[in-house]
């Protein structure tokens, strides 16, 4: 029986001439713009991959830097990985062993060495994560901090974004990102349930995940805790630049550029997700009510959140207590995961609930980061980007070097970014007579926020689990968003930062 939706394309297409109408049912046919990306893809991949003689880049001592054959290989796979991920022709995950698979089929890699990128440590990171995000939801901890969130905001729904958007950068300043948003994504989820009943897709329900992804990438530059990135950013600037930049003196730049990001993102998503509903009548009360039924807590619940901050705190202390600094984030969380089994928090059918097409886009997204670093293919990138701005003035210098970094941080895990970027913008900082400053910071804050593909960051896997949005909505909201961030950070560097003390040109002599 036809569908109303099919009744009204065909009465559409009898009004327009015979080619006009045909044209139009093939735009409309989802099956085949999926297959026009994915030839684009490969396409991509082909004329990357056998085009003769790419330019080599060139050191600012002269030295060129060329492309061998993995190396250019390699490049044809990131162009394909790109267009795959962003359209979704196929699951994201499965774009993710194509990765591998690609890396082996064309001697890119040895076979053991791109398998083994899937199990990294920061894979199973983000499994721990969603294991705590799963925990909470099996044990009722996440109605409970929903209830409570709802009845602190009210029922209006913009007052519900920003209250959902303080909290996730707000746990940023003693968590990794990655474990916020695992935590925070079933409280959302019982909040969008709240709305809209029959879990629907929905503006508010978009708006509320890709907010949550965002802040919490905004969230997490003020601070150590918020991610590993800023550890290594901080390790190649005392190498490079010769002085150590405390946990402190990253908090005091970076805690207002974090701050004026988070409004401004709420800001933003009321805009692009203006929710259906201005209020919620009576969701107040609702939430009061369903609060006091859940009753008093019980002994899993208890044990979850003792488990969960133990985990927690450890991750902070290994900062700040040597003895501690060699413990591995992945094993702390790990630790957490199978205490959480031992003790009967969750069973084993709970593994079903595992959304095992998000760890595996992860692993994809390390394999191809590791692939374009080790084959020279990232340091290559770098330098032909950087050369052109080998004679701009400093401001322009240090925007160009934040731009390519989030141009990369999209693309591959956001470590890898500044591994690959920031030691060769430090090197060609001097050159410019741009302090080494600004140009750390500029590059850590933009790793923070890749808000254009899923792969940029874990917070953007785990909010696309909601199912409230497609990869393509993602990154059309994600375009103004990085383009208000460029803006931003170009404010803090011209006037902001300066003020607050922070050096932008070298001094003579």
């Amino acid at each position: 029986m036809p569908t109303k939706d099919s009744v009204q394309a065909d009465d559409a297409a009898a009004t327009l001439p015979p080619v006009a109408g045909r044209l139009g049912t093939l735009m409309q046919n989802k099956e085949l713009w999926r297959w026009f990306w994915m030839l684009l893809g490969l396409l991509a991949f082909g004329v990357t991959a056998w085009w003769p003689d790419l330019p080599d880049a060139v050191t600012p001592d002269g030295a060129p830097v060329g492309l061998d054959r993995e190396a250019q290989l390699a490049l044809a796979l990131f162009m394909l990985a790109a267009v795959w991920w962003v359209f979704e022709v196929i699951p994201i995950g499965i774009t993710a062993i194509a990765i591998g698979v690609a890396q082996a089929g064309f001697n890119i890699r040895e076979p053991r060495v791109a398998w083994t990128d899937f199990f990294d440590p920061s894979v199973w990171f983000i499994f721990g994560s969603v294991i705590v995000g799963l925990v909470f939801t099996q044990t009722g901890l996440t109605r409970r901090l929903a209830y409570a969130m709802l009845i602190a905001v009210g029922e209006k729904t913009r007052n519900i974004y920003l209250g959902a958007f303080t909290l996730t950068a707000a746990m940023t300043l003693v968590m990794a990102h990655t474990a916020v948003a695992a935590s925070v994504f079933p409280v959302l989820m019982a909040i969008h349930h709240l709305y809209s009943e029959d879990d629907q897709v929905t503006r508010f329900g978009a708006g509320l995940f890709v907010g949550m992804a965002f802040t919490a990438g905004a969230g997490s530059i003020i601070t150590l805790f918020g991610a590993a990135r800023s550890a290594v950013g901080i390790g190649f600037f005392r190498e490079l630049a010769g002085r150590e930049i405390d946990f402190f003196e990253l908090t005091w730049y970076m805690a207002p550029l974090g701050i004026t990001m988070v409004f401004l993102l709420w800001l933003y998503v009321l805009v692009v997700f203006s929710p259906e509903r201005a209020v919620i009548p009576g969701l107040r009360e609702r939430a009061k009510a369903l609060y006091e039924k859940l009753g008093p807590m019980s002994a899993r619940e208890i044990a979850a959140i003792v488990i969960t901050l133990g985990a927690v705190l450890l991750m902070g202390l290994r900062h700040f207590v040597p003895a501690l600094s060699g413990i591995d984030k992945s094993a702390v969380i790990l630790s957490a995961t199978v205490l959480f089994f031992a003790l009967r928090i969750l069973r084993a059918r709970d593994l079903e609930s595992v959304s095992w097409n998000i760890i595996l886009l992860f692993g994809g997204a390390m394999s191809i980061g590791f692939c374009l670093w080790q084959t020279g293919a990232a340091r290559w990138l770098a330098m032909h980007w950087l050369s052109f701005l080998t004679n701009a003035p400093a401001l322009a210098f240090i925007i160009g070097v934040g731009v390519f970094v989030l141009v990369m941080t999209n693309l591959i895990m956001n470590v890898a970014a500044i591994a690959i970027s920031l030691p060769v913008a430090l090197v060609i900082a001097p050159f410019m007579g741009v302090a080494p400053e600004p140009i750390l910071f500029t590059s850590l804050a933009v790793a923070g926020m890749p808000f254009l593909l899923l792969v940029g960051a874990a917070p953007n896997a785990i909010a696309y689990n909601s199912r409230q949005f497609t990869t393509g909505r993602f990154f059309l909201a994600g375009v103004p968003a990085s383009v208000m961030l460029i803006l931003v950070i170009t404010v803090f560097v011209w006037k902001i930062w300066p003020w607050m003390g922070m050096p932008v040109l070298l001094t003579p002599g």
